[in-house]
């Protein structure tokens, strides 16, 4: 998993989860936004991964849509 390059606001964290599990960015940031709302150290879980999913690859196609 990388954080995307194209389909990024802060970090390209929501935009990596979007292309790993073949959905739209806006809904994968809707929904961590939704669920932000909910007591919780999710913010953390964000920096987190911020921190320690690499950033992808220039020319990198990625996301699960794509056939291998």
């Amino acid at each position: 998993m990388y954080r995307s390059r194209e389909h990024r606001i802060i970090a390209g964290v929501c935009g990596g989860l979007a292309d790993k599990m073949g959905l739209p960015p806006t809904l994968v940031r809707i929904l961590w936004l939704l669920l932000s709302l909910i007591p919780g150290p999710l913010w953390v879980v964000y920096v987190v991964m911020w921190i320690l999913i690499p950033e992808a690859p220039k020319g990198y196609a990625g996301g699960a849509s794509r056939a291998t």
